[in-house]
């Protein structure tokens, strides 16, 4: 039974649900612009000085270039598997399954660990504004429930959810933006940060992670290719729109920090108060009042996110659960909202279980529950999106042959792969400062993805016999992209 068909199957997303602005919501709040810019960026100018918008627009660029190939492959590859689905569809079924348990591990580590964040700052955050202590465990207990309820009903209610939200964070960082370059700054406006010799020295490579791990969600555009009008031109819209307008914003906010405080104090500003630097300048240049907005819009920000990765993670696993490798029960849709409910009920549960088991440990919401799980899901992605960048290339050369194009499915994805390479490497050899981690178990969580890796292999090879595939959407007779079935363990071939 096709899923053209007229009548919505039990086990098939809603389609023509949302387009290119509903897609971009989704990747850029999981992006998070606010929290990066406020939480990521003083470890990138400790290390880096004024250089650290170069870092910035590094980074930028080498996803960039993964978004060409990502986005070339998405024509012919549409799947909520997203990742998963790329890897098996360009470097095997084994290396495919691989992928997926990378993915899950990843992205459920990043939603739990977010939880935390959010914890933490809103209890940061209404202290402030109130006088009044909370424990951060009551407002992760709110945030998880809403979440809950957002990731259970239809996705175009989340998607308006995460616009306004978006929009709220983007506008409080514009306004500050331009403040800073209307007013000139601290000693007027220069390009200090983006020259050669300013961003290549010492602490680039710190700050290249820390620039690297703010982009992490936005490869989420492909899992979204079956709820897109008209996947084909959708996806790789979004992924460029989505992947030019954080590079964008992050290179022009942070260049709008270091203005703000001079690039020759830049970073020991960042250095003495790696927590207020940001406010304190956008109480200078733009106002109180604006600060106390910008404090809230924190929090929203940082809701944005749980909600963008929850619903990520439910059609990962909704997907692996129609193709059979997790229980068939995680891949139907709710009969009104065609929501992937089942799926976004098992990860409401598992996170309550894992972030609950941590508040029971007494851990900190930040320094632990935050950074390990962060970091490990961040080291996580950057593994997928390097191997993503090889398998696309592997794809056109096997299977497509006819679509090649020297740039976008050879050069870009090759230069991809070696940035991303870097970046990964750099993740690993600096695990101490992503994570916090210098001693004891914490430092032994990257060996999780390995494991995670020889799992997924191994249960490529147990499940061989019954042709359980990750339900990819690839269609190797006349290229045209089709949907996976709406029964079966499998898709065309």
């Amino acid at each position: 039974m096709s899923v053209s068909t007229t009548k919505a199957a039990p086990s098939a997303l809603k389609r023509n649900a949302i387009g290119v602005p509903g897609i971009v919501f989704f990747v850029v709040a999981a992006a998070a612009p606010l929290a990066a810019a406020l939480g990521g960026s003083p470890m990138a100018f400790t290390a880096l000085g004024a250089g650290a918008p170069g870092a910035y627009l590094i980074a930028g660029v080498v996803l960039i270039l993964f978004a060409v190939g990502y986005g070339s492959m998405s024509r012919f590859v549409t799947s909520s598997a997203g990742f998963a689905a790329y890897l098996e569809q360009g470097l095997g079924r084994a290396t495919g399954f691989a992928g997926a348990a990378v993915a899950l591990l990843s992205y459920n580590c990043m939603l739990m660990g977010l939880y935390g964040l959010f914890g933490f700052f809103c209890s940061a955050v209404i202290g402030d504004l109130t006088g009044v202590q909370t424990d951060w465990k009551l407002w992760t207990a709110i945030a998880w429930a809403g979440v809950a309820v957002l990731g259970y009903l239809e996705i175009n209610l989340s998607a308006k959810v995460l616009g306004v939200l978006m929009i709220g964070e983007v506008l409080i960082l514009v306004l500050f933006d331009a403040a800073v370059l209307v007013q000139g700054g601290a000693s007027g406006i220069n390009l200090d940060s983006f020259q050669p010799s300013t961003v290549l020295s010492d602490g680039l490579g710190v700050a290249l992670l820390f620039a690297a791990a703010s982009f992490v969600g936005f490869e989420a555009t492909a899992i979204y290719g079956e709820e897109a009008k008209d996947p084909a031109r959708t996806i790789p819209r979004a992924t460029y729109v989505a992947v030019v307008l954080i590079a964008v914003f992050y290179s022009l906010s942070t260049w709008a920090i270091s203005l703000a405080h001079g690039t020759d104090q830049i970073r020991q500003a960042a250095t003495d108060d790696p927590a207020g630097f940001v406010f304190a300048m956008n109480t200078q240049y733009v106002g109180q009042w604006s600060t106390l907005l910008m404090n809230v819009l924190l929090v929203t920000s940082t809701f944005a996110v749980l909600v963008a990765f929850h619903n990520t993670l439910s059609r990962y696993k909704f997907s692996l659960g129609r193709s059979g490798i997790l229980p068939r029960a995680l891949g139907v849709t709710h009969g009104r909202w065609q929501s992937p409910h089942m799926a976004s009920i098992t990860v409401t549960v598992l996170t309550l279980i894992v972030v609950g088991a941590f508040m029971l440990a007494g851990a900190d919401p930040f320094a632990q529950l935050y950074a390990w799980l962060v970091g490990v899901g961040t080291v996580g992605v950057l593994v997928m999106q390097t191997t993503t960048s090889i398998a696309v290339l592997v794809f056109f050369l096997r299977k497509k042959r006819n679509e090649f194009r020297l740039w976008s499915c050879a050069i870009a994805p090759i230069l991809a792969a070696l940035g991303l390479a870097v970046a990964t490497y750099l993740a690993l050899a600096n695990w101490d400062v992503l994570a916090g981690a210098t001693s004891g178990i914490p430092t032994l969580l990257p060996w999780l993805i390995i494991l995670a890796a020889v799992l997924g292999i191994a249960w490529a090879l147990v499940t061989r016999r019954t042709g359980t595939s990750l339900g990819t959407s690839f269609d190797d007779t006349d290229g045209e992209t089709t949907l996976p079935l709406v029964s079966g363990p499998a898709a065309p071939r």
